[in-house]
């Protein structure tokens, strides 16, 4: 049941007032796209939007990402500064040519906003805008993340490193993921784990390679390696517990130069995924044991090593309510759905919640007329959202920052 909160302020209005400038960032944004922790045009841009601001700005020394602080004209008492509440956009692009034809698409060939970052730096910058503007009625302190390098290279892990969450040490943390799979305005998430740990396995097997017309000259490293990636399956199965489940997907196998020939060598890489702590260490050690077991029972030797990945993206069930509670307060005529499950994709916001209690929830852009359930997915070519919702994000980064300053979770 969704608890009506009533918030002092119009944020829905103040939100479509943004609207029109949030748009022209997201959209020249999405035109330049950039890819890692290196995003310089991004950067440039998202400080422009806030430019004469009452902000203090603190770049990362890692990335060419930044906080923006704003500290409000209220405080919770003598000597205190009240709460601190931290809000994230992400700004980084992904490595796929676009295919949507838009009048904006990218103009760098082999780079893409095809995960919706374009739309979280606007939609953030609107919201600090807003803020910035009822700066003498805010109780504390707003910290706004910008974020680069999201999609797989660390980037709030980094920017967590260079010690700008300690300048001005939030109490909650808050982010918005957009999804053209739900319909528009509809706001999407759940209370603990909402996205998994994200590891990379490798293993390299080695045997003895030879002529392929005399398999017991040798010691071939193929079947060996195929027997692996079958027990792999066969553990998850059998041994992983459907309530804490895992998902481990061998997704390249490389092997052999030629019909005749067995090679010398087998290298397997794929994702290891999982919802605990617990379950991603037991899922680590089973993955070395299966891979050097089955080798060595064969006369090979297998050399294994894990590439950390994400935490689990768990979001802190009292954030969680007020995200949900606060939904139907900010023009989302469509409110909250509560996911049933958690998603195996994974999320480096996890970092941030790792240290600070908060939650992420995914805001629908379906585009009018469009079918969410057919819509091209996040990480598509042709991936589009409906820009109006980005005024309904606007007004849920403003809604939460008043919210917590002045009630924090409750």
């Amino acid at each position: 049941m969704t608890t009506t909160l009533a918030t002092r302020t119009d944020w829905s209005a103040i939100g479509a007032e943004q609207l029109a400038d949030v748009i022209a960032l997201r959209r020249a944004i999405h035109a330049e796209p950039e890819v890692g922790l290196h995003c310089p045009l991004t950067t440039q841009k998202a400080k422009a939007a806030l430019a004469g601001l009452p902000l203090e700005i603190h770049d990362s020394t890692s990335t060419t990402g930044f906080i923006a602080i704003l500290r409000g004209g209220r405080t919770g008492g003598a000597g205190s500064n009240g709460r601190t509440v931290l809000l994230r956009g992400d700004m980084d692009a992904l490595p796929m040519t676009e295919e949507t034809g838009l009048p904006f698409a990218s103009t760098i060939r082999g780079a893409m906003h095809a995960c919706g970052h374009d739309a979280h730096t606007a939609m953030l910058a609107g919201a600090a805008r807003a803020l910035c503007a009822r700066r003498e009625d805010l109780s504390g302190t707003v910290v706004f993340m910008f974020q680069p390098g999201e999609e797989g290279h660390h980037g709030a892990r980094h920017m967590i490193a260079d010690g700008l969450l300690d300048i001005a040490r939030p109490e909650a943390a808050f982010a918005l993921h957009i999804t053209p799979n739900a319909p528009a305005g509809t706001f999407v998430g759940r209370e603990g784990a909402l996205l998994a740990s994200t590891d990379t396995v490798l293993a390299t097997i080695r045997g003895k390679g030879g002529h392929a017309a005399m398999p017991h000259d040798a010691v071939d490293p193929i079947p060996v390696a195929c027997a692996i990636v079958t027990a792999l399956q066969q553990h998850v199965a059998r041994r992983v517990p459907v309530a804490d489940p895992a998902v481990l997907t061998i997704t390249q196998f490389h092997a052999g130069s030629s019909h005749n020939i067995i090679p010398g060598e087998v290298k397997l890489m794929g994702t290891l995924r999982t919802l605990s702590e617990e379950t991603r260490t037991a899922m680590r050690a089973a993955f070395h044991q299966i891979a050097q077991g089955i080798a060595a029972a064969h006369g090979c030797v297998a050399e294994t090593d894990i590439d950390e990945g994400y935490p689990v993206t768990m979001n802190d069930p009292r954030a969680t309510r007020l995200m949900r509670d606060l939904s139907a307060q900010v023009g989302s005529q469509r409110g909250w759905s509560t996911m049933p499950a958690p998603m195996m994709g994974g999320e480096d916001f996890s970092y941030v919640l790792r240290d600070v209690p908060g939650a992420m929830a995914f805001i629908g852009v379906a585009s009018p007329g469009s079918d969410p359930r057919t819509n091209p997915p996040l990480h598509n070519t042709r991936m589009t959202i409906d820009e109006e919702v980005m005024a309904t994000g606007v007004a849920m980064h403003c809604a939460l920052a008043e919210h917590f300053l002045e009630q924090g979770l409750d």
